[in-house]
């Protein structure tokens, strides 16, 4: 079960361990919570994970379930075909179902073993564009070319200083 994090790597790292080396075939449910973009946004999860985990050589299905995660995993529990159930959420000071928690309840209500995973929320996609064009006014003015200012050489001033005078200080008795 999982529904932010279905597509997390966290997520598909615990299921190609719980696979290895055994036959096995994982039913991905997905609520189709109203918070989250409800069902329209539920099957784009749905579909962008069983690819995912299809990608990475593991056998999946997967259906959208009632938006309450329990009422979604109790319709879908049958312990014929089903041996663990394994849930992923976000960490705990993000996660509703923590809060609420969604591991230790169905764990409970079913009687099967139950994995938790904590994934990171996803990161969105970024949009980038090239910056925009410079306007060339003539005059050659990098982001260095303050590294030549007030040197006395730059835009023909002498390096001895207005006038002619020398940097040197005149020697004093004692």
């Amino acid at each position: 079960m999982a529904n932010v994090t279905a597509g997390s790597p966290e997520l598909l790292t615990a299921l190609r361990t719980r696979a290895h080396g055994e036959s096995t075939t994982i039913h991905l449910i997905v609520p189709a919570t109203p918070f989250g973009g409800g069902r329209a946004s539920a099957i784009q999860t749905l579909e962008r994970a069983l690819a995912h985990l299809r990608d990475a050589g593991l056998e999946a299905d997967g259906t959208v379930a009632n938006a309450d995660p329990i009422v979604a995993v109790t319709d879908a529990w049958d312990p014929r075909r089903y041996d663990e159930i394994i849930v992923s959420t976000l960490p705990i000071g993000v996660s509703k179902w923590l809060r609420a928690g969604l591991p230790q309840r169905i764990e409970r209500l079913t009687g099967a073993p139950v994995t938790h995973v904590v994934s990171q929320p996803p990161q969105p996609e970024r949009q980038t564009e090239p910056a925009p064009a410079r306007e060339d006014r003539g005059i050659l003015m990098g982001p260095l070319s303050v590294l030549g200012w007030g040197n006395g050489t730059s835009q023909g001033r002498d390096p001895a200083g207005p006038r002619g005078a020398s940097s040197a200080r005149p020697k004093t008795s004692s």
